[in-house]
C-alpha cells in the first residue's frame, strides 16, 4: 500500500474533527446576496440577468466563491431556467436519446443496474446534435456562465449526463466526486494530500431540476461544510464517515429550473425515490477547469457544424456584436478555451499573446468574418489536424 495509506492507517482521519466542521451554522450574515438559508444551504432567487449591474455580477461570483470555497460548499440557484417550455423541449429530447439508447440495449446509470434507472452519458453532445435549436437556447443561459466562471475562471469545458431515477429506486452510498472521488481507495491514496486538495479546485458539480422534485422524490443529499475536511477523499470511503452522514445529511426540495450547485469535495449522495409518481429527472453538470481533465471527451466540430445557423442566427440579432451575454455563454460552452496541448511547430503562439489560437477564438473569429458553415467546419478541422504530433 501507498505510503499515504498507511499514514492513514497509523493516524486515521478524525471523526471528531469533521463533526466540529460540520456542525457550523450559515445565516444571512455570512450570504448577505443569499435570499434565504434552508438547512445551511444558501438560496439565490435569480432575478433576470438582464437586471443585474457589472458590480452585482461580481459581488455574485464573490460570494458563490466564498460559499464553495470556505462555507457551506452548496448553494441553490432559484430560477436558474425560467422557461418552462424549454425544460420541457429538452425532456422531450432526453427521453428521445433513452428510448434510441435502450433499443440499443443501453440504460442503466452509475448507482442501479440496467433497466432500472435511466441515464444518458454525454447528454450535452447528444442533445445538440438531436435538437440544435433547444441546445442552444438551454446552453446559452448566462446565468450558468457566471456560475460556472465565479469558481472556475474562463475556458471552462461543461459536461452533462443526464439522469432519471424512478420510483422506488435506491439511494446512492455518500461520495466526494471527480476526480479523486472516481478513483479507486488505493488509488487515491497514492496522490498527495496537497493534490487532494487541490483537485476541488478544478470542477464545479451542478444539476437543473427538470421537473419539481419534492423532498419524497429524493433530491441530492448533501452535507454542509464537508468540502472542508481536508483528508475528506480518503475518509467518505470508511464507514464511521458514512454513519455521519447517513444521520446529518440534508436535502432541500427543488422546483423545475432550479439548480444546485457544489463543491466536489462536498459529501453528498441522491436520495432514495420514496414517491409514487415522481421521475426525478435532472441534468446533471460536470464542469471543468482548463487546467483540468474533464471526465467526457467533447468534440466541438460536429456541435459547431450543426448549431452554426443558430449560432449566426444568433450573432445577427444582436447586430453583428459579440458581447451580448446569452451568444458568449454558448460559445463558451461549445468550444474549447484552452489552447493547449497542442503542436507549437504548426500551431505558433500568435504575435500579440504567447499562445495560439483556441477554438472559442476561431468560432467567434469566424462569425464576425461571416464566414460559412463550410469555412468554419474546415477551419476547425485544420486546427485539429495541425495540433496533432
Amino acid at each position: 500500500m501507498a505510503a499515504m495509506s498507511r499514514r492513514l492507517s497509523s493516524n486515521p482521519p478524525s471523526l471528531a474533527s469533521f463533526s466540529r466542521l460540520c456542525t457550523q451554522t450559515a445565516s444571512k450574515t455570512d450570504y448577505p446576496l443569499a435570499a434565504d438559508i434552508q438547512k445551511n444551504i444558501p438560496i439565490y432567487d435569480l432575478s433576470p440577468f438582464s437586471s443585474l449591474s457589472s458590480t452585482q455580477k461580481l459581488d455574485l461570483q464573490d460570494e458563490w466563491r466564498r460559499v464553495l470555497l470556505s462555507g457551506a460548499g452548496v448553494f441553490v440557484a432559484s430560477n436558474l431556467y425560467r422557461d418552462n417550455s424549454l425544460l420541457k423541449k429538452a425532456n422531450t429530447v432526453f427521453q428521445s436519446i433513452i428510448s434510441r439508447e435502450k433499443a440499443f440495449g443501453g440504460g442503466g446509470d452509475h448507482f442501479a443496474g440496467t433497466g432500472n434507472n435511466d441515464r444518458i452519458w454525454n447528454a450535452f453532445s447528444k442533445h445538440c446534435l438531436t435538437d440544435p435549436s433547444s441546445f442552444l437556447s438551454y446552453y446559452s443561459n448566462p446565468y450558468l456562465a457566471l456560475i460556472a466562471s465565479s469558481w472556475l475562471g474562463p475556458g471552462y469545458r461543461i459536461t452533462a449526463q443526464v439522469n432519471n431515477v424512478k420510483p422506488g429506486s435506491s439511494p446512492q452510498v455518500s461520495h466526494r466526486d471527480y476526480h479523486l472521488g472516481f478513483q479507486t481507495s488505493s488509488s487515491c491514496s497514492q496522490f498527495p494530500l496537497a493534490t487532494q486538495i487541490a483537485t476541488q479546485l478544478l470542477t464545479l458539480q451542478g444539476a437543473v431540476a427538470h421537473v419539481d422534485m419534492p423532498l419524497e422524490s429524493g433530491p441530492t443529499r448533501l452535507l454542509p461544510f464537508s468540502q472542508g475536511f481536508e483528508e475528506g477523499y480518503m475518509a467518505y470511503r470508511l464507514p464511521e464517515f458514512d454513519d455521519f452522514f447517513l444521520e446529518n445529511h440534508v436535502s432541500l426540495p427543488l422546483k423545475q429550473g432550479d439548480g444546485l450547485f457544489f463543491n466536489p469535495a462536498l459529501f453528498h449522495a441522491a436520495g432514495r425515490n420514496e414517491s409514487k409518481d415522481v421521475n426525478r429527472l435532472a441534468n446533471l453538470l460536470q464542469i471543468s477547469s482548463v487546467f483540468g481533465k474533464p471526465m467526457e471527451m467533447i468534440d466541438s466540430l460536429p456541435l459547431v457544424e450543426a448549431c452554426w445557423a443558430g449560432l449566426r442566427e444568433m450573432y445577427e440579432k444582436n447586430g453583428g456584436t459579440m458581447m451580448e451575454e446569452e451568444l458568449k455563454a454558448v460559445l463558451q460552452a461549445i468550444g474549447e478555451g484552452y489552447p493547449f496541448p497542442t503542436n507549437l511547430d504548426r500551431r505558433p503562439p500568435r504575435p500579440n499573446g504567447m499562445a495560439p489560437e483556441t477554438e472559442q477564438d476561431l468560432i467567434m473569429r469566424c462569425l464576425t468574418e461571416g464566414k460559412s458553415k463550410e469555412d468554419v467546419v474546415r477551419e476547425l478541422k485544420g486546427m485539429k489536424e495541425d495540433s496533432k504530433p
